[in-house]
């Protein structure tokens, strides 16, 4: 189907991309998931991940810690708790990030701690990954 979608992201603290878009890639907490115009609905939540969006021939990129999506045949609304472009991202804040939580994980002895010291970890790595990508 020929065509673009709206495509807007929005996070607590601002409203992030608002555009229409050929294609959406992201990633939902059962798998990555594509959107192109035309799809049909429904409603998923998100895990840590990259977002990817198609605007002709260019890609773009942002990091994405949890949320929902709803996807509509010419719409796709994103909630997300946390989310950066590539080019926000300071790859030696998300460096420093990444190490501090090697350090949590490798001194925790509860498994909540565990559990939160692996989702900082994930979150760094996945900055770093989508920063790296500018």
């Amino acid at each position: 189907m020929a065509g673009t979608l709206q495509f807007d992201l929005v996070t607590p603290e601002r409203l992030l991309v608002s555009e229409p878009v050929d294609e959406v890639i992201a990633p939902g907490s059962e798998g990555e998931f594509g959107v192109l115009p035309g799809h049909c609905r429904f409603l998923t939540t998100l895990r840590i991940g990259e977002l990817r969006y198609r605007k002709g021939a260019e890609w773009k990129r942002l990091s994405v810690s949890w949320g929902f999506a709803e996807v509509e045949p010419k719409r796709i609304t994103v909630l997300a708790e946390i989310a950066e472009r590539a080019e926000e991202i300071d790859l030696a804040r998300a460096e420093a990030a990444a190490r501090a939580a090697e350090q949590q994980l490798a001194a925790a002895r509860k498994h909540e701690e565990m559990d939160a010291a692996r989702a900082q970890l994930e979150k760094a790595i996945l900055r770093l990954k989508v920063g790296k990508k500018r």
